[in-house]
């Protein structure tokens, strides 16, 4: 008698399907499940291995089947499609899952646990409040505009605009217009402070937190920034090398080799883009200060003398990637390098 031996579990929010194979790989069956009967399917069968997609839910799945005894993992949805044998069903889906888990050299998610989903939630909230927060500052500045009113650039500049709408005369503003305005400029300052109470929880965590504190001796490092990785880097070990963590952030060239030919175009993007924005900001802020100090670190000024500004600010982007899976792995905190003196070069 064969048993079941892979399970390819296709996700959805209803209505799920489930392919399973025996030890040679041969497909046993391929089968409809309703979102109330997986846990109840999973809970009779023996120990097996499950593959997932690693999409929305997938972490919540993960714990739940896993807690059943069974070696549950997460594949990137990008390395199941050229399993995909041709059409996009949910019983290809399925199979091409359970093929693709079996894979001696396959790449999986780590399974995150709640308070680390939980972690990440606070950062995307965030991050949609300060998206919404932009949207009506422009909105404000463009309907303002209409009427030949107009501000400097930057976010500090806004509280004149919002002046005008709330204290400015009536022959400047017409009626409507202030009143319609007047709702965009209490949205602006009801985002404001719930972006700021959001802040002041994740600083208050990144003090508490260990490997936060350490990560934001890092010089580009901040709160925001540190409180990204812990939330979206839950297994820094699960890297090989500083080098393969920064590859997965997107911060080295895009291959393109055949023939014997090297080609290597802009950074990749790869891994999630909300980090690398941040390492690339606080790359950034530190070479504008650089670029002005005498006592930076020589190497920035050679690399900022050489390279085009925003080139300059992806390279040191890189290494910021690559101390920060230094310092995760390896323990210890930041120390700037002291520079070597004329005797030391000497030798």
């Amino acid at each position: 008698m064969k048993y079941v031996s892979t399970i390819g579990l296709d996700l959805a929010k209803h209505v799920f399907r489930v392919h399973g194979a025996d030890t040679a790989g041969s497909p046993l069956f391929n089968r409809k499940l309703r979102r109330g009967e997986v846990l109840r399917f999973f809970e009779k069968l023996p120990p097996c291995l499950v593959g997932m997609e690693a999409c929305g839910g997938a972490h919540y799945w993960a714990r739940e089947i896993a807690n059943l005894g069974h070696d549950v993992r997460l594949i990137p949805p990008a390395y199941v499609n050229p399993f995909v044998k041709r059409g996009k069903t949910d019983a290809a889906d399925a199979e091409a899952i359970s093929e693709a888990v079996i894979r001696k050299t396959m790449r999986f998610v780590p399974i995150k646990t709640a308070e680390q989903q939980a972690d990440a939630m606070v950062l995307k909230t965030r991050a949609l409040l300060v998206q919404q927060r932009t949207q009506s500052v422009n909105a404000l500045r463009a309907h303002l505009a209409e009427l030949g009113i107009i501000a400097a650039g930057g976010l500090p500049s806004v509280a004149a605009l919002m002046a005008i709408v709330r204290e400015g005369e009536e022959t400047r503003l017409p009626a409507a217009a202030r009143f319609a305005l007047m709702a965009v400029a209490d949205q602006i300052d009801s985002l404001a402070d719930q972006i700021d109470e959001l802040e002041r929880a994740i600083v208050t965590e990144a003090k508490r937190d260990e490997d936060m504190r350490r990560l934001t001796t890092i010089p580009g490092v901040g709160p925001i920034t540190a409180a990204t990785i812990k939330a979206l880097v839950p297994d820094p070990g699960g890297f090989k090398s500083a080098r393969h963590f920064a590859a997965w952030v997107g911060l080295t060239p895009k291959p393109h080799s055949s023939g014997g030919k090297e080609r290597l175009g802009g950074i990749s993007k790869m891994g999630n883009p909300e980090l690398r924005v941040l390492l690339v900001l606080g790359a950034t802020a530190v070479l504008r200060i650089a670029r002005n100090d005498d006592r930076a670190r020589p190497w920035l000024k050679a690399l900022l003398a050489r390279r085009p500004f925003k080139v300059a600010a992806v390279a040191l982007a890189n290494k910021m990637a690559r101390i920060i899976w230094a310092l995760l792995n390896k323990g210890g905190i930041y120390h700037r390098p002291e520079p070597l003196s004329i005797a030391a070069v000497a030798r």
